[in-house]
């Protein structure tokens, strides 16, 4: 089947768009521009561009122009993925700023996350994930030692949590509870935010071998960062879709 004019021309400036040809911020042709490349109507690039707009792909100001739109980084609400891999499927580079690696005893709401005793040895990491030298996750992590060994040997310069654990213990379950927030003021310094600026606070409890590894408090920059998914009842039919 043949696409119709307006998609010929999203597919057009997409191609662009992943080729690199034009980053963030840069201007994309007018619709006259588009017009006389492409040699169609200006009712056809006017749709492209505003359906690329509301994808997200660009941003446009009226009577300055149409531009690049700042990619916000994004993960699917209830799957547990590693943030390194995530960012390099987007084909962007990742590297950690380790904040915090410590032992220290469990206070009693650890204990009850975590179903250890009050004062037991938990692991705390604390890391800022970076995608392109900009930070879009805030990870604060604590582990239970006796279901972690070797947790604080590993080097999270070279490698995420998520996937010290995974070797260790591969994941069973995973808990989420998603809100709104706003940071503390070394939430902002360390996320390179206003502290006015709202995040997204994922709180992740996961298990392993029956019984809970670990609890994350993971902070998103609002401006940065989303959350998207596609669910499908067990139910559904093909034909119904």
């Amino acid at each position: 089947m043949v696409q119709p004019l307006y998609e010929q021309v999203k597919t057009h400036i997409l191609a662009r768009l992943e080729a690199g040809t034009w980053r963030t911020a840069d201007r994309v042709p007018s619709e006259n521009e588009l017009v006389a490349e492409l040699g169609v109507s200006r009712m056809t690039a006017n749709r492209a561009l505003r359906e690329l707009t509301e994808e997200g792909y660009l941003t446009r100001v009226p009577g300055v122009g149409t531009f690049v739109a700042e990619q916000r980084a994004h993960s699917h609400p209830l799957e547990v993925r590693n943030v390194a891999d995530e960012i390099r499927a987007r084909s962007h580079d990742h590297k950690s700023d380790v904040k915090t690696l410590i032992e220290k005893p469990a206070t009693r709401k650890l204990a009850e996350q975590l179903h250890i005793r009050v004062g037991d040895p938990v692991y705390q990491s604390v890391i800022v994930h970076l995608e392109n030298g900009v930070p879009i996750q805030l990870e604060d992590r604590h582990v239970t030692a006796a279901r972690a060994p070797g947790y604080l040997d590993a080097d999270f310069t070279r490698v995420t949590p998520s996937e010290v654990l995974n070797r260790i213990a591969p994941l069973q379950e995973s808990e989420h509870v998603v809100r709104a927030i706003q940071p503390t003021r070394q939430q902002a310094r360390w996320l390179r935010v206003d502290q006015n600026e709202p995040c997204l606070l994922i709180n992740r409890r996961t298990w392993a071998n029956g019984k809970p590894m670990s609890v994350a408090q993971l902070h998103h920059p609002g401006s940065r960062y989303e959350l998207c998914g596609r669910f499908r009842p067990e139910n559904t039919e093909e034909s119904q879709l």
